[in-house]
């Protein structure tokens, strides 16, 4: 790209494409939705247990299937039809909103907290194969030179979302209850349902008699095979091992730290959302790099600085800024890593080869939210989240030093 190029029209180039266009809009209502429901699915966990492990519980619930069908969900992407897939992970997740709704409704929970529970992991059932279907599309949607920035583009909208989704899910649980969280929810899925069907994918599913497994020893050989692409898969998984819980556990840190409700809970969300939005865009703005990798590690150490910080921070406006600066960290470096992935990933490994790093990915969430609620009991929110902080700058460390010689350190992808 030229370097006349307005800075606007570079950060926004992958809305020139009209399927990207209907996809982003689409995918943006459906994820404030979703976090409509987090919102008051998270503060109503811990309301009805007043223990931090079922908060964990319940993100580990809904990643466990990802966890575990990540990887068929990544063949099947590469021999099916993605836009089917993820019209069926859509109408899976639709229904659980809307199941959970009722459930409200009608007041048939009864204090338990284990629908909720069931739920998660149905929904993370959805995912599960159409995470790797997504994945797969979006490349297909815009030119190679403008993956990188249609890659933050999508970051965009899903912090976007945070923003937009906890402010109005903490009005819609004041004004009236979890009840229309969960069914604002629902509602949302119609909008990228209409995208679905309304795009052009342009790849068709080669036919081939090879059996799953062998597929997917294939996109697991082209991972070890391909220079670089082992650390990266590592990288992302230790980057949400420690990086990702933080807002995961934020209704503790209010209620045990600043003492307030759902209004502070719902301002960091903000800054955080906020902070990542800032990271994408900085991201977007970029020319193809020398270095993106190494770029992602060093936003990485900021990541582990800001949240140790953020855990001794006990001064909400010191607090607001420092998980803005997490949340714009944490984003630049899976942006960053992100793009340098499917910069080196055959159309036709596509599937596969990110259903593998979706799955290193996903599983650090769940895993990671799940130690901390185990920890968080033992040594306190403040030290456990300092500690995860800690940890942060050390795996950035040793990328820095130790992994330094790999060409894809160096070089764009």
């Amino acid at each position: 790209m030229a370097e006349s190029t307005p800075l606007f029209t570079r950060i926004f180039r992958a809305f020139r494409y009209r399927d990207f266009r209907i996809m982003w809009l689409g995918a943006c209502v459906s994820t404030i939705g979703t976090f409509v429901q987090q919102f008051a699915q998270s503060w109503l966990v811990y309301d009805l247990t007043k223990d931090p492990f079922y908060l964990g519980l319940d993100l580990f619930l809904g990643q466990l299937p990802i966890m575990l069908f990540s990887l068929f969900g990544g063949v099947f992407a590469d021999r099916l039809d993605r836009k089917k897939m993820l019209l069926a992970s859509q109408y899976i997740q639709m229904v659980c909103a809307f199941t959970l709704s009722v459930l409200f409704a009608t007041k048939s929970l009864h204090g338990h907290v284990w629908p909720i529970l069931a739920l998660s992991f149905f929904v993370g059932v959805g995912q599960s194969f159409g995470g790797p279907a997504y994945s797969a599309l979006l490349p297909t949607l815009v030119e190679p030179q403008d993956l990188a920035n249609a890659i933050s583009m999508n970051s965009i909208q899903f912090n976007l979302a945070r923003i937009i989704g906890p402010t109005l899910g903490g009005l819609a649980y004041t004004a009236f209850g979890a009840t229309w969280c969960f069914a604002l929810n629902g509602v949302s899925y119609i909008a990228v349902i209409i995208s679905l069907l309304i795009i052009k994918v342009k790849f068709v599913a080669p036919t081939t008699r090879t059996s799953v497994m062998t597929s997917m020893k294939e996109g697991i050989k082209f991972i070890r095979d391909r220079e670089g692409l082992t650390p990266l898969v590592v990288l992302a998984f230790c980057t949400t091992l420690f990086g990702f819980s933080l807002t995961g556990f934020l209704p503790v840190i209010v209620r045990t730290i600043f003492h307030r409700g759902p209004g502070t809970y719902e301002l960091l969300l903000v800054f955080s959302g906020a902070g990542s939005i800032c990271g994408a865009l900085g991201v977007a703005a970029m020319e193809r790099l020398k270095g993106q990798a190494r770029l992602a590690v060093l936003c990485l150490f900021a990541l582990g600085l800001a949240t140790a910080g953020f855990a001794m921070s006990h001064w909400l406006p010191l607090s607001c800024l420092l998980i803005f600066l997490t949340g714009m960290s944490v984003m630049a470096s899976a942006s960053l890593l992100l793009s340098v992935v499917q910069l080196i990933v055959a159309d036709s490994m596509r599937g596969r080869v990110m259903s593998v790093y979706n799955l290193a990915i996903r599983a650090g969430i769940p895993l990671g939210a799940l130690l901390l609620g185990k920890l968080i009991p033992v040594l306190g929110i403040t030290v456990a989240i300092a500690g995860f902080g800690l940890c942060l700058i050390l795996v950035a460390a040793y990328f820095l030093i130790v992994m330094a010689k790999l060409p894809t350190f160096h070089r764009s992808a």
